[in-house]
């Protein structure tokens, strides 16, 4: 499995990335961030709005994704939040197409997962994904998810709901 690190995207580093500043993006994340997460904006704009309302969901979420040892941004990782009020978070993870099928959504989640299991606060983990994402769905196999259900997303229709002990 390829080695990765995440880089956390600060509300500057996200608004930067909804401008389309990558240079800016980069100065404030730490890191040279990449074109594919300036064209996630629709993800930033929402998640920047998420954090001015809970601060705290800021250590969940919005991270670039670096793989290792070549300190090149590969995708993003982290949660829709924090845990809810049942102690659930769900994952939320993209590889740029550029990437793909290199181990880098595995190397995610599975970095993912690590730090969820550490967490006393986590007892349950969400996945959602369309039936169409092969992908996906392939990326979990392996992980310890069973198929909990279904729901119908607004924005991205019919999604197999997933679940995983903490």
């Amino acid at each position: 499995m390829p080695s990765i690190r995440f880089v956390q995207l600060s509300p500057a580093a996200l608004t930067a990335l909804i401008d389309g500043d990558l240079a800016a993006a980069g100065a404030a994340a730490g890191h040279p961030l990449s074109q594919y997460l300036v064209s996630e904006s629709w993800l930033w704009e929402i998640r920047r709005e998420q954090i001015e309302r809970d601060p705290a969901s800021a250590d969940w979420i919005a991270r670039a994704v670096v793989a290792e040892p070549e300190a090149v941004v590969v995708g993003h990782g982290g949660f829709h939040g924090p845990p809810d009020e049942h102690g659930t978070v769900e994952v939320a993870y993209s590889v740029d197409p550029a990437y793909r099928r290199r181990g880098y959504a595995k190397a995610i989640l599975a970095a993912l997962l690590e730090r969820v299991d550490a967490d006393p606060a986590v007892r349950m983990v969400r996945a959602s994904i369309s039936p169409l994402n092969a992908g996906s769905l392939a990326t979990i196999a392996g992980f310890g998810f069973t198929k909990a259900g279904e729901q119908w997303d607004q924005e991205d229709g019919l999604e197999l709901v997933f679940l995983r002990p903490a």
